[in-house]
């Protein structure tokens, strides 16, 4: 009793695959990295302006419990994108003893180039893959983000950019 049944071999498949794909995808995302000359960010650098992409105005503990991180951490890595134009500090309207964090306009081209860089990427693969391939594939992926989702508490995926049909 209160034991999870054991997964099947399918379960065990899929994760597989999985992983197998995520690794995939890392290597395609960081092409699309290395394709963007505005300069180089660390991948926790890069969860840092996601996480101000999607909270602009957080300040640094916020920041940091978002991140799962302690604080003086995260304000190095502020400091660090403060000091390359992509992150600005401004005073807290609620409160003089804190400060907000914001993507300055340089750090939000960043974000849409290495976006739209990557997305690049992930496109010409999914175009080589069969109409019917691509529908699994967007019908699969909606619903592990929505698996994923209701498993990771406080984990939001609103504001997540949508998926998008390609046959």
């Amino acid at each position: 009793m209160g034991l999870s049944p054991e997964p099947d071999h399918r379960s065990r498949d899929a994760a597989r695959e999985g992983s197998e794909f995520v690794e995939l995808l890392e290597v395609l995302w960081e092409h699309g990295r290395e394709a963007v000359p505005t300069g180089p960010v660390s991948p926790s650098q890069l969860r840092v302006l996601y996480t101000l992409d999607k909270e602009e105005g957080i300040n640094l503990r916020m920041l940091a419990e978002a991140l799962g991180s302690a604080s003086p951490s995260v304000s190095r890595l502020c400091d660090r994108l403060q000091a390359t134009g992509f992150v600005e500090r401004a005073p807290s309207p609620v409160s003089r003893r804190e400060l907000e964090l914001r993507l300055t306009s340089l750090g939000k081209a960043y974000l849409v180039d290495l976006r739209m860089r990557r997305e690049k990427v992930l496109m010409s693969t999914i175009d080589a893959m069969p109409a019917k391939a691509r529908r699994a594939l967007l019908e699969g992926l909606r619903a592990f983000r929505g698996a994923a989702a209701a498993s990771a508490p406080g984990q939001d995926t609103d504001g997540a950019r949508p998926l998008r049909s390609t046959g």
